[in-house]
C-alpha cells in the first residue's frame, strides 16, 4: 500500500505521523505574527506560519479520538488573548500569550486527552503546563536573539487578539499538513 510522502501510512492504512494541535488567532493578529516570523526566522527553517502550539506530538493513529476531544472543546466561546510580552528563548525570541481562558482550555484538553488516550500516549512536553507563545525567531546566535528581544521590547506594544479556532495538523518532519480547523463558538 502506498501512502503519503515519507511512508506515513502503516500496514493497516492508519497514518502514524504525529498530530499537532494549535490555537488559531484572528486574521489581523495572524498577519502581524506571520510578518514578524518572516522578518526574523531563518528563511531556510521557516516552513510554517506563526502558530500557538497547544500539543506538539499526539499519536497519529488516534486521530479520530483526538478529533472528537477537540470538537467537544471547540464548543468553548471564542476569547481574547493578550499578545506581546517578549519571551527570550536563548537562541530565539517569542511573544507570550496570556489569557485565563486559554489556560483553562489547555487544562481541559490535557485532562480529556489523558483520559481518552492514556498518560503514556502523551510526550513529556505535551504533559506539561502550557506556556503559550508564538516563536518569531529561532536557531540563531544568542547575541542575535538578544538584539531582537531588546528591539521588540521597545517596538512591540502588546495587543489583544481573539482566539478563534483549534487546528489539527500532521507533522511531516518540518512542514505540517492541515487536518482540520474547528472554530470556537462565536
Amino acid at each position: 500500500m502506498s501512502g503519503p510522502p515519507g511512508g506515513a501510512d502503516t500496514a493497516d492504512g492508519a497514518d502514524g505521523r504525529p498530530l499537532v494541535v494549535t490555537l488559531a488567532l484572528d486574521d489581523e493578529s495572524q498577519e502581524r505574527l506571520d510578518g514578524l516570523r518572516r522578518a526574523h526566522f531563518p528563511a531556510d527553517r521557516n516552513h510554517l506560519p506563526a502558530h500557538v502550539t497547544l500539543f506538539h506530538a499526539l499519536p497519529g493513529e488516534e486521530v479520530a479520538r483526538v478529533r472528537g476531544v477537540l470538537a467537544e472543546e471547540a464548543r468553548t466561546d471564542a476569547f481574547d488573548v493578550r499578545v506581546g510580552e517578549v519571551q527570550r528563548l536563548g537562541r530565539g525570541t517569542a511573544l507570550r500569550l496570556v489569557a485565563p481562558e486559554l489556560d483553562a482550555l489547555h487544562h481541559r484538553l490535557l485532562r480529556r486527552l489523558r483520559d481518552e488516550l492514556g498518560d503514556d500516549a502523551l510526550t513529556a512536553q505535551d504533559r506539561q503546563r502550557l506556556r503559550a507563545h508564538v516563536t518569531v525567531q529561532n536557531k540563531v546566535t544568542p547575541d542575535a536573539a538578544r538584539q531582537l528581544a531588546d528591539r521588540l521590547e521597545v517596538d512591540i506594544a502588546p495587543w489583544t487578539a481573539q482566539a478563534r479556532a483549534l487546528e489539527l495538523w500532521r507533522y511531516d518532519g518540518g512542514p505540517w499538513s492541515p487536518e482540520e480547523t474547528l472554530p470556537l463558538a462565536p
